[in-house]
């Protein structure tokens, strides 16, 4: 019997029969989905109306609210252009074939020690320089030495870069107490984060514990920043990005993780 779970979302219709042919649980996220065949975020108890501002986090939302998570193992997700890689070794995804192959479909028992798993670091100290200057000179301006010193470049800056100067400390302020003070360490001092909002978990607890930490800030954080005026993806999905540096800390404060490489292949190409 399988111990992995796998929720594969997607924007295209057409998916479904390559993901169920993976052996994962096909996600249809949009407007442009049939009910029959898919899970969304368009039933019950639902956001679907903000799921272009939160992105996948409308799915999780539906997940944790309905109380639709019903397997006895590890849970995890996917998406139709990213993939979890059973080792770094798999460099070969060319073929329908090669991606089955490659992509993890049970926990190893390596693994089985961990409460959560996941992906590789994304060092946002090592852009080029012109991006850096591009996207905020002001900072550079003020202070050169950012240009140079790559621990400078931290998770706040890079996030302030990208989707607001002075965003990031909005959105924290408003955090739990308990974790407020310990994130606002993590984002000024680390240099690399978790990408994708890609997580597996060893169990429904361990994930709706997450869901219950973050879904709450985020409904606070939507007091700040609202949802119109969002122009720009940096700006439209703050919220799914503000949950993928939360995420990236609330795994690494309260489980034990394991790290694994993604595999970056779109199933478009098979079609």
């Amino acid at each position: 019997m399988k111990n992995l779970q796998m929720f594969c979302l997607s924007l295209n219709p057409l998916h479904k029969n390559i993901i169920d042919k993976l052996g994962y649980v096909p996600v249809g996220l949009g407007s442009n989905f049939p009910s029959q065949g898919w899970l969304g975020d368009k039933t019950e108890n639902n956001i679907k109306s903000k799921n272009p501002y939160y992105g996948e986090y409308t799915f999780h939302y539906w997940l944790w609210k309905n109380n639709r998570v019903n397997f006895d193992g590890w849970i995890g997700f996917c998406q139709y252009r990213k993939f979890w890689k059973k080792n770094s070794n798999d460099h070969n995804s060319d073929t329908y074939e090669a991606l089955n192959n490659n992509i993890l479909k049970e926990i190893p028992n390596s693994l089985i020690k961990y409460d959560t798993i996941i992906g590789e670091n994304f060092f946002v100290n090592q852009f080029k320089f012109s991006k850096f200057v591009k996207h905020n000179f002001k900072a550079i301006a003020l202070e050169p030495s950012l240009l140079f010193n790559e621990k400078k470049r931290t998770i706040k800056f890079h996030f302030d870069m990208m989707h607001g100067n002075g965003n990031l400390d909005k959105a924290i302020h408003v955090l739990d107490n308990k974790d407020k003070e310990d994130f606002k360490y993590f984002v000024n001092s680390e240099v690399s984060f978790n990408p994708h909002n890609m997580f597996i978990c060893k169990n429904k607890d361990i994930l709706f514990s997450y869901y219950e930490s973050l879904f709450p800030w985020l409904l606070e954080c939507e007091k700040i920043f609202g949802f119109k005026g969002l122009e720009g993806f940096g700006l439209k999905r703050i919220y799914g990005f503000l949950a993928e540096r939360y995420m990236s800390f609330w795994f690494k404060k309260y489980t034990k993780f394991a790290i694994l490489p993604i595999q970056f292949r779109d199933i478009t190409d098979f079609l």
